[in-house]
């Protein structure tokens, strides 16, 4: 049944940074695009790829440049033209892997194995995360609202620190979180008094709703709910949103997902379960009582599920999911209106990366069109069977198992069979490689480039290429024998 459209409230695209930064030039185009898309503001996560400076300069990236401070107010003028709000996103808990994988941070972390969470017993930590927070301000003139993120903040109450805290009678990880979040929360509005404070709510979701109303952040912080699955349960997250509503944070947020939330090693996104996604939320939307102040929706888009791990699906091939995901909200279903409007919107056929085709050779509908072609293209290869499982073709298994590698032991015939299909799916392979390298290093750093055929393509090449090698020494090994050896016999 269709719900209603989205009601009243901002539509953010979130913008992940680490790992594949769009250049200049493609942001720029991709700004453009999310107007005509009706987006309203940008939520941005830089990471390392913030300008920071003085002691703070070690945090930027060192496989690429990070932006320049004139690009970072290039990007914010083009959208403040274009009526969007930008938001910057930056981590103060969990999630700081990008700060405290550095060795002068490795003191602040909860524990030593953990690169992602933040001690929270150490005044230098929020002197850090303020110090961050001051420079990405600073950086963005007539600032009204920042994310400062404090989502999965793993292990936390398993540091030294927090052992000795939580030893004391009525202490609990849950008032461990608070606390710190309450700190950082009242040093911004101390900094800053008009700015409105977001955060990721997952870490609050299993608290009461007396434990909430005592924490210190009624007023303080507005809790963004974030579910990204196609199945999201409704009645939950109505439940949720109203517990937080009635511990007095009735100004909320929901957050759902157009890419990089399938698995951590997904190419190329599924428009219908992102659409589905949507869907969802639009019912949760249409269930939340009159008191609930549903401020937006941000629409996540990551590149990466943290800041180190492999990157995943990126901008370009999730532009199409992102289009249907918008028309999704304003029309309250996925309907072949909603379809067509995509379509023509983007000047492709289909709505799904995967068979999206083209109806018109501009490129300017659909910035990053040709890389998220060749994505597709490497992406159906890599993962085709003949490819992927090479290594249990019959011929393979058959006469060139480990004994036949191990004793030199092959039907020269059949191993150049072998090898010349293995040459001939290299080739096809290396072909589309170097296609996609050479257009995608024009919309991100060669090292986003580098990085991504590495931990995508490398696995399935390697394989191909360590066959062909072995066959090719086995082939020449026999043909220089005079008297061939059977196997099994002497």
């Amino acid at each position: 049944m269709k719900s209603p459209p989205w009601p009243k409230g901002k539509k953010l695209v979130h913008l992940d940074l680490k790992g594949a930064p769009p250049r200049l030039e493609y942001l720029l185009k991709l700004i453009e695009l999310f107007s005509k898309l009706g987006v309203d503001g940008l939520l941005v996560e830089y990471e390392d790829m913030f300008p920071y400076d003085g002691d703070l300069k070690l945090l930027q990236a060192t496989a690429q440049p990070p932006y320049s401070r004139e690009e970072v107010l290039s990007m914010q003028e083009l959208a403040k033209s274009k009526g969007m709000e930008v938001i910057p996103l930056v981590q103060t808990f969990g999630h700081m892997e990008f700060v405290l994988k550095h060795r002068p941070m490795w003191s602040l972390r909860e524990m030593a194995p953990c690169v992602s969470t933040l001690n929270p017993h150490r005044t230098e930590g929020v002197r850090l995360v303020m110090e961050m927070l001051r420079q990405v301000v600073e950086l963005h003139p007539g600032l009204n609202a920042l994310h400062i993120g404090a989502d999965e903040v793993y292990m936390l109450g398993e540091g030294e620190e927090s052992k000795l805290w939580l030893a004391s009678p009525g202490r609990t990880v849950e008032q461990l979180f608070l606390s710190h979040v309450t700190k950082v929360a009242q040093a911004i509005k101390e900094a800053w008094p008009d700015m409105t404070i977001i955060m990721w709510d997952d870490m609050m979701r299993g608290m009461s709703q007396d434990t909430l109303k005592a924490s210190g952040l009624v007023g303080l912080v507005q809790p963004m709910l974030w579910d990204y699955t196609p199945n999201l349960d409704v009645d939950t997250t109505v439940s949720l949103l109203e517990k937080y509503c009635r511990a007095g944070m009735s100004d909320l947020w929901a957050a759902s997902s157009f890419k990089g939330s399938t698995s951590v090693h997904t190419c190329v996104p599924s428009t219908q379960r992102h659409v589905d996604n949507h869907v969802q939320w639009l019912k949760v939307a249409a269930a939340l009582s009159a008191a609930v102040n549903l401020q937006g929706i941000a629409i996540t888009g990551w590149q990466r599920y943290d800041h180190l791990s492999v990157l995943c699906e990126l901008m370009h091939v999730g532009l199409p999911s992102l289009a249907a995901c918008l028309q999704t909200l304003s029309l309250g279903e996925f309907s072949p209106e909603a379809q067509s409007k995509v379509a023509e919107t983007l000047g492709i056929s289909s709505v799904e990366a995967e068979a999206m085709g083209r109806t018109t050779e501009d490129e300017s509908l659909f910035p990053g069109r040709r890389l998220a072609e060749l994505t597709v293209e490497l992406n159906s290869l890599l993962n085709s069977e003949d490819i992927r499982f090479f290594e249990n073709n019959m011929y393979v298994r058959g006469w060139f198992s480990s004994y036949h590698q191990q004793r030199k032991m092959v039907s020269p015939l059949i191993a150049m069979q072998i090898q010349s299909q293995a040459s001939a799916y290299l080739t096809a392979l290396q072909e589309k490689v170097e296609a996609l390298r050479e257009e995608m290093v024009l919309l991100y750093p060669e090292s986003t480039a580098q990085e991504w055929i590495v931990e995508h393509v490398s696995p399935v090449l390697a394989p191909l290429q360590r066959i062909t090698e072995d066959i090719t020494a086995c082939v020449n090994e026999m043909l220089h024998v005079e008297h061939h050896v059977v196997v099994g016999k002497t």
